[in-house]
């Protein structure tokens, strides 16, 4: 057994146990430390971590004088959920426990030493290494039963599935594409920016990241496009599209043909049960909300809203956010209807015009769309930006020049980085076959003010 690519456990065990009787088998024997240098009963003993060896545990009843339990060899990445189940299983069983005794100390493999292989997760989950390889690989003719014994054993010992490996048997890459739109501004090109870097780093694991732009004002063009799209030329996807049943239909065929999919950034209405990746944008509307009536303070008065296009979910569940703390929390301000920009600067300065001319009372400006330049420009050609209070969303070099300047009071920011390299990972945990972890890879929202840059 490597110890690398287990999980154990280590306790102190009395004279009074009787071993053979609980049919426990330790790994190995090691001095008490506890004991030195007279050691007051038996060696301590470690244990595989798994139900049976934690039946042994539990039926040993460990000396009063020695219940310090140790958890070690336990990966980061699932250092809590193993503290929680052995919490729950044996810690406070019949009161000998107190947290205090219990010790959970994290080990991540040693750069030469071997991980996992197939073979021992084989053999973790009870199954054939066949029926590890159709797991893995997503074959048909795996029961329910194995894909979740398999699933089981992964995170139990850690299993890190070696993508180089795989893409040399199959001969091919493991390929993800990021769908992202043709109309941008900064934050597009930042975005670009990040998913180059990120193929960069999937160089050394014979997998890439590439990008393709689309028309997204024309789902009929979006939805033609990746009709063409086949397992063959690439494994996964990342789409930033706005709400539309073309393209919605479109996603799920992709599903079909195996492809995976990630909504990125923003998401179809319904398609839930696809991932996202991406911020809580209804918190960030109601961020954004709160932000603009507490620096209003009292005075009365509208709040201009401008977005990009209103048929992107991520513009919509903002309004929401936005409206529900306004109408419910600051009653002396109202919202004016949303200005739709379609990414047209004489749009934009068109539209914004004939508001500010209608409206005279305008105390606040929120700009719901990523790319805050055009529209924040093309208000401070209509009226006083000092005048209001102004949040915008995304950290580009224009916002945070105009951060520094006061033309903007507050960012709204997700970290693009983080999305690129968060979108790839949930869409390879997807091809393992393996349920991501959710909450792990949710985006932070970040509020950045002028003192925080």
């Amino acid at each position: 057994m490597q110890q690398n690519s287990k999980t154990l456990i280590a306790c102190d065990v009395p004279p009074n146990v009787d071993l053979a009787k609980d049919k426990a088998k330790p790994s190995r024997a090691l001095p008490c430390p506890r004991c030195k240098p007279k050691p007051r009963h038996e060696p301590q003993l470690w244990y595989d971590f798994t139900p049976y060896s934690m039946k042994c545990l539990k039926n040993s009843h460990l000396h009063k004088a020695h219940r310090t339990v140790t958890i070690t060899e336990v990966r980061a990445s699932i250092q809590e959920k193993i503290l929680t189940l052995f919490t729950n299983q044996l810690a406070f069983q019949g009161g000998l426990f107190e947290k205090s005794h219990i010790e959970v100390t994290t080990s991540e493999p040693e750069e030469g030493q071997m991980r996992p292989t197939t073979k021992d997760l084989a053999e973790a989950a009870g199954v054939s290494l066949a029926t590890v390889d159709r797991v893995l690989n997503n074959r048909p003719n795996a029961s329910k039963r194995s894909i979740q014994k398999v699933n089981e054993a992964i995170e139990r010992i850690g299993f890190v599935r070696n993508f180089a490996a795989v893409s040399l048997a199959r001969n091919k890459a493991y390929r993800v594409r990021f769908i992202l739109p043709t109309a941008g501004d900064l934050y597009l090109e930042e975005l670009l920016k990040q998913v180059g870097h990120v193929n960069e780093s999937l160089q050394q694991e014979l997998a890439s990241a590439d990008t393709v732009q689309l028309p997204m004002n024309n789902p009929h063009a979006v939805a033609n496009y990746l009709s063409t799209l086949d397992v063959t030329d690439v494994d996964g996807i990342a789409i930033m599209a706005p709400e539309s049943p073309q393209v919605r239909d479109a996603m799920t065929r992709l599903g079909e043909r195996n492809i995976k999919v990630v909504q990125f950034l923003s998401g179809q209405e319904s398609h839930d049960d696809l991932d996202f990746v991406g911020i809580d944008n209804f918190a960030a509307g109601a961020t954004a909300a709160r932000i603009i009536g507490r620096f209003v303070d009292k005075q009365p008065g509208k709040i201009m809203v401008i977005s990009e296009t209103m048929q992107s979910l991520d513009s919509i569940e903002r309004r929401l956010g936005f409206d529900q703390i306004i109408n419910t929390e600051f009653g002396h301000l109202s919202v004016l209807p949303s200005l739709e920009t379609y990414a047209d600067d004489a749009r934009a300065h068109r539209i914004i015009a004939r508001q500010v001319e209608r409206n005279d009372d305008i105390v606040g400006l929120y700009v719901m769309s990523s790319e805050a330049r055009a529209p924040v420009v093309q208000c401070a050609r209509s009226c006083d930006l000092a005048s209001l209070t102004v949040v915008a969303h995304e950290r580009t070099p224009f916002s945070e020049q105009a951060l520094k300047t006061g033309d903007i009071d507050a960012i709204i920011a997700q970290n693009p980085n983080s999305a690129v390299r968060k979108a790839v990972r949930m869409l390879r945990t997807r091809s393992e076959n393996r349920e991501p972890d959710l909450k792990q890879e949710n985006l932070r929202i970040e509020v950045l003010l002028k003192d925080n840059l």
